[in-house]
C-alpha cells in the first residue's frame, strides 16, 4: 500500500475529548489520508476521509452522530469536471456499511480467494475493479451501526421512533445527506444511491424523500440483492412460488438436478423455470386446497424436476416449500450437508440430518470471521481512525417499525417526477434470502403502466447475496455499475418527457 502523504484533521465539538480518552467518539470528526490504487491498469491517487457527522433535530441540536468513509479521486493538474457521487448503504436493518465498502466498490477489498471464501491472515488488498475511477464514493453507517451512535450513546432518553423504522430511517438519512452534500460541495454532481438487501428498501424510499424533502434529484438508484417486504415474509401464492427459480439455480450449482437439466448451462434452464413459475405455479398455488388431485400431482412432479427435491416431500409441504426447508433438505440424502441461506454455494454441517431448517447460516459465519477483523484493522491502521469503541457489524436497532412501507411506490413516483432517474437491479442467482427472481418481480411491479420500463435494468451473477465476493462477478458487477454511471451522467439531454 502506498501513501503519498498523511494528514490528520480532527474537528471536535465535544470539549476536551480526544481519541483514547473515553470509549466514545466526538460527534463531528474528520481524519484524512491519501492513497493510490490501480484500477483497470491505471494508477489513481485519492483521498480517504473517514469521520463522524451529526444528525440534527429541528432545533439544531445533535441527536445522533453517523460514521462515514468518503473516497475522492485526486484531480490531476489541469483536470476539470464534476465527478458523480455514489452514496452507499448496506441493509439489515442494523447492518454496518462494511460489506460493500470492503468487498465491492471501494478501493480496498478483503483478502479472499477467487470464489470469495476467506483466507488467513485476514486483511485487505487493492480492488482493481473499483468504480472510484468514475465516481467519488461515500459509505454511510446508519444510527447504531459501525461507529455511528445515537445521543446519548447509552440509549437512555433517546427517541427511538426517530431512527428505527422504515420511514424514520429514510427521513433522518435524507436530512443527513443534505448536510454531507453541502459540506463537500457536491450539489452539482450527478448523484447515485446504492443499497444492498434492506438497503434496497432504504434507497427506494430515499429517492423520493431526497426530492420532496431536500430538493435533491438523483441520476440513479442501484438495488443490490434488494429486500422487498411487499413480497418477502408475507406468504401467499406469489411469495411462495417466486422461490422456485432460485431452487433451480442452487440445485444446479450443487449438481442435484435431474440429469436432463444438469447437463445444460445455468442460464439455459433459468428462463424455463421462471416461465413455469409465472404461467403455472402461481395460478396453481392460488387454488389452495381446491386444486384437483391430478393438478397437484403434476405440479409436485414439475417442482421436483426444477428444484432437486423429492416429489413426496413437496407434496408433504402442500406445494409451498419454505426456503429454510430447501436449505436443509436438498443434500440431506446426498452429502448430508446443509446449504447457505445468503449464498447457497456454501455448505454447513448440522448436528443431525433430520429437521426442517439448518442449525446455522454457513455463509454468514464464514463472512463474519473475515470481515470483522478486516474492517477494524483497515479503519484503524490504514485510515488512521483510532477509537476504542466497537464497530457494530450488526447494531441494536430493534424493534424496527416496518409499518406504512410505500417505498416501492415512492421509487415510481420519484422516477415519474425526475426523467433523469434510472434504476439498476443486481442479484446473485444463489441468494436464498432475497432471491434474484424476487428482485425481477419487484422491478416488474414498480411501474404498472409500463411507461418507465426503459429506465430499468437487471443484472444477474453466478454467486449469492454478496455476489461481488466472487472475483469474476466482482469485475462484472463493477463494470455494470461503471457503464450505468457513465451512461446516466453524461449527455443525457434536457429533463423532459
Amino acid at each position: 500500500m502506498k501513501f503519498t502523504s498523511l494528514i490528520f484533521l480532527i474537528i471536535c465539538f465535544t470539549a476536551g475529548l480526544s481519541f483514547g480518552q473515553q470509549r466514545k467518539l466526538p460527534i463531528d470528526t474528520i481524519v484524512v489520508t491519501n492513497h493510490q490504487v490501480t484500477i483497470n491498469g491505471i494508477l489513481l491517487n485519492y483521498s480517504a476521509e473517514t469521520g463522524t457527522q451529526p444528525v440534527w433535530d429541528k432545533m439544531g441540536e445533535p441527536i445522533a452522530s453517523l460514521h462515514y468513509t468518503y473516497y475522492k479521486k485526486t484531480p490531476k493538474k489541469g483536470e476539470k469536471g464534476i465527478r458523480p457521487l455514489v452514496i452507499s448503504f448496506n441493509g439489515g436493518p442494523g447492518s454496518g456499511s462494511v460489506w460493500m465498502h470492503l468487498a465491492y466498490t471501494g478501493p480496498r477489498i478483503l483478502k479472499i480467494d477467487d470464489e470469495g471464501y476467506p483466507i488467513q491472515p485476514y486483511g485487505v488488498k487493492e480492488n482493481p475493479y473499483s468504480i472510484l475511477d468514475v465516481a467519488d464514493i461515500v459509505y454511510v453507517n446508519p444510527a447504531n451501526t459501525g461507529y455511528s451512535r445515537t445521543i446519548p450513546e447509552t440509549g437512555e432518553e433517546v427517541d427511538r421512533s426517530k431512527f428505527f423504522g422504515i420511514n424514520a430511517d429514510i427521513t433522518y438519512l435524507a436530512e443527513w445527506l443534505n448536510t454531507f452534500v453541502t459540506r463537500h460541495n457536491k450539489w452539482r454532481a450527478p448523484k447515485y444511491i446504492i443499497g444492498e438487501s434492506y438497503g434496497g428498501t432504504r434507497v427506494s424510499g430515499l429517492a423520493l424523500a431526497l426530492q420532496d424533502q431536500q430538493w435533491m434529484y438523483l441520476n440513479g438508484v442501484i438495488l443490490v440483492s434488494p429486500a422487498d417486504y411487499k413480497v418477502l415474509r408475507t406468504g401467499g401464492p406469489v411469495s411462495d412460488a417466486l422461490n422456485l427459480p432460485y431452487f433451480t439455480a442452487a440445485a444446479w450449482y450443487q449438481k442435484a438436478l435431474d440429469p436432463s437439466l444438469q447437463q445444460k448451462d445455468l442460464l439455459e434452464i433459468l428462463p424455463e423455470s421462471e416461465a413455469y413459475t409465472v404461467s403455472t405455479l402461481i395460478p396453481a398455488l392460488a387454488k389452495g386446497g381446491f386444486i384437483t388431485d391430478e393438478e397437484r400431482e403434476a405440479v409436485a412432479e414439475k417442482m421436483a424436476y426444477y428444484s432437486g427435491l423429492e416429489k413426496k416431500e413437496i407434496l408433504q409441504q402442500n406445494l409451498r416449500v419454505p426456503t429454510s426447508y430447501f436449505w436443509k433438505a436438498l443434500l440431506r440424502d446426498k452429502t448430508g450437508n446443509t446449504i447457505g441461506r445468503l449464498d447457497s454455494r456454501y455448505l454447513g454441517i448440522d448436528k443431525k440430518l433430520g429437521g426442517e431448517s439448518p442449525d446455522y447460516s454457513a455463509e454468514l459465519t464464514s463472512w463474519l470471521h473475515s470481515f470483522t477483523p478486516a474492517i477494524n484493522y483497515y479503519l484503524q491502521e490504514e485510515l488512521n481512525f483510532k477509537t476504542d469503541i466497537k464497530y457494530n457489524m450488526f447494531g441494536p436497532v430493534r424493534p424496527w417499525d416496518n409499518s406504512d412501507n410505500n417505498t416501492r411506490d415512492n421509487l415510481r413516483q420519484a422516477m415519474a417526477q425526475n426523467p433523469y432517474l434510472n434504476i439498476l437491479f443486481q442479484s446473485g442467482y444463489y441468494d436464498g434470502a432475497t432471491t434474484y427472481f424476487n428482485a425481477k418481480y419487484t422491478m416488474w411491479q414498480i411501474d404498472p403502466s409500463g411507461k418507465l420500463k426503459d429506465r430499468f435494468a437487471f443484472k444477474g451473477y453466478r454467486s449469492g447475496h454478496m455476489m461481488y465476493l466472487r472475483k469474476e462477478d466482482l469485475q462484472k458487477a463493477n463494470e455494470d455499475l461503471r457503464q450505468f454511471i457513465v451512461k446516466t451522467s453524461t449527455n443525457v439531454g434536457p429533463a423532459k418527457y
